[in-house]
């Protein structure tokens, strides 16, 4: 099926772009300052699972920031929704095969480092997957990438350092740290908080880590950057959807001017 969407996606677009970003938890206003933009639900694509959750538009969107041609995939869907890993990845994979080189995941998450406040921008260094599942379960498919791919540096180097010159430039405080992946839909316990802290982890969320997965195994180079949107459980009295949501939109404006600025300088 990813490849009847892939074929579906190059007849209405066919120049694909090189670059492609995830936008997460009320993000999708980035989408709004691209210019030449052609706008694909994803319930028109064969295959392409469609969000059921506030805050993720469910489509795509194709044009230019300033000279650079980039996709945009407003909202995903997740392993809590009731899809399963490869419904999860689908967009992603999708993507590889239309020749995309670079990914570029945002999401929403809970800040376990105290350090870390609500509406900073956090670039992803490395993850521990806690959802109980992998998108790379089951048989593997030799076209997409190997059996057994290496993620010891699941998160690319160069963009990263490319990642911090920009935030530099710009003004702009960013943070560094460790995605834990928790299933959800629950927000985490204390007691979990406490044990994430403890094996190492700065950020959670539910999301982003099957993505980063499916895409280094068909060798795309990747980039995520989590906007702390609450102070996980323990650091502050009750957590919602709503103030995800909140601050999220609240930070759009910093996280656009950061991809604007980070897509005229990256190479592909």
């Amino acid at each position: 099926m990813i490849r009847a969407a892939a074929a579906e996606l190059s007849r209405r677009v066919p120049d694909w772009p090189k670059i492609a970003i995830v936008l997460g938890s009320a993000q999708a206003s980035f989408a709004e300052s691209l210019e030449d933009r052609v706008t694909i639900p994803y319930a028109e694509i064969p295959g392409w699972p469609v969000p059921r959750v506030a805050g993720h538009a469910g489509e795509l969107v194709v044009g230019r920031s300033g000279s650079r041609r980039v996709a945009l995939l407003c909202g995903r869907v997740h392993l809590y929704e009731g899809w399963t890993p490869q419904q999860v990845v689908f967009g992603v994979r999708v993507m590889g095969l239309l020749g995309v080189k670079v990914l570029i995941l945002t999401n929403a998450a809970g800040a376990i480092r105290e350090t870390f406040r609500p509406g900073m921008q956090v670039f992803l260094t490395d993850h521990i997957n806690l959802q109980g599942t992998n998108p790379l379960c089951g048989p593997n498919d030799d076209s997409l990438g190997p059996r057994f791919p290496d993620m010891s540096e699941a998160y690319d180097r160069a963009l990263l350092e490319l990642a911090r010159q920009t935030a530099r430039e710009l003004g702009m405080e960013a943070g560094e740290g460790v995605y834990a992946a928790m299933l959800g839909p629950s927000f985490e316990t204390p007691a979990e908080i406490r044990f994430l802290r403890a094996i190492g982890a700065d950020l959670a969320g539910m999301s982003t880590v099957p993505e980063v997965i499916a895409a280094r195994h068909m060798g795309l180079r990747v980039l995520a950057i989590s906007t702390v949107t609450n102070m996980a459980a323990g650091l502050q009295q009750r957590l919602s959807h709503e103030e995800v949501l909140e601050t999220g939109k609240a930070s759009a404006a910093e996280l656009r001017r950061f991809l604007e600025s980070f897509l005229a300088r990256v190479e592909v």
